[in-house]
């Protein structure tokens, strides 16, 4: 299982076994085997090749579950600032291939959710870090 590391700023990092296509192909099978809506598989690299720019791999996935969030929403509207959750997945210049995440007692704690409910969210986490792990 992939390490994560949670920075100053809550941001948890860890290193995945796979490029970022098989990363982010990994995250979307255990998503859908969980039962977690994906809203968004933003192609940063390919929107910049539109533009005529350069970028190294780098995908967001947004995603979620209603049946979840909504208590979430419902305690604390802002919260809707940080869901549906995100997972940034991308290729540093050595190669190596990243996923991040907002550490969701983080999210609990900036938008003064009940404790209760750090549940809804917290599971994420571990399909993540599943996908980053080697098979």
């Amino acid at each position: 299982m992939a390490i994560p590391d949670v920075d100053s700023n809550s941001v948890v990092r860890m290193r995945s076994a796979h490029d970022v296509a098989r990363t982010v192909e990994r995250l979307l099978a255990l998503l859908a085997a969980h039962g977690l809506r994906v809203f968004a598989d933003i192609d940063f690299a390919r929107d910049a090749a539109a533009a005529g720019l350069t970028l190294r791999p780098e995908r967001l996935v947004v995603f979620g579950s209603p049946k979840s969030g909504t208590p979430l929403l419902a305690a604390a509207p802002t919260v809707g600032l940080d869901l549906p959750l995100k997972a940034l997945v991308w290729e540093d210049g050595d190669g190596v291939t990243w996923l991040a995440y907002n550490d969701p007692a983080y999210i609990v704690r900036r938008h003064a959710v009940p404790d209760d409910l750090v549940k809804n969210i917290h599971g994420a986490a571990a399909l993540v870090a599943e996908a980053a792990a080697a098979s």
